[in-house]
């Protein structure tokens, strides 16, 4: 029986559809990873533990960096307009000046500081696999 199945009838106009494999495109690897150190993380020996806690500092050391330059930046701001008050009294192009800090000005510096933050978790992450390939090589 090669027919349609009895609930559906046949459709002269249409084409039977053929069943293609799809194929997964992936491109090559971008790096190794040294398999004898990861195998200490992975495993969760002494040694691993040290690898994974200096990789684990450094970006917590890199997070309150960020974040202490994102409180000294924008926390700044309200502070600066209630020490001098003269400054909310300023107008640039038309609007006043905290509105234009505070609500234009921001958004470029916060994209600007999560960029910085990801080049640099980054170069960190393969500053780490760059001193495991040397261990381990």
């Amino acid at each position: 029986m090669t027919g349609p199945p009895p609930d559906r009838p046949e459709r002269p106009d249409r084409p039977e559809r053929v069943r293609v494999e799809r194929v997964r495109v992936t491109g090559p690897p971008r790096r190794r990873t040294p398999a004898a150190r990861t195998r200490d993380i992975d495993a969760e020996t002494r040694l691993g533990e040290v690898y994974m806690g200096s990789l684990l500092r450094e970006q917590l050391w890199l997070a309150v960096r960020v974040l202490a330059v994102l409180a000294v930046g924008v926390g700044s701001l309200p502070l600066a307009f209630h020490l001098w008050p003269g400054l909310t009294g300023v107008r640039l192009l038309g609007a006043p000046l905290p509105w234009l800090l505070l609500g234009v000005a921001v958004y470029p510096f916060l994209v600007l500081l999560g960029w910085r933050y990801v080049r640099r978790a980054e170069r960190n992450e393969q500053d780490f696999l760059d001193l495991l390939s040397e261990v381990d090589g």
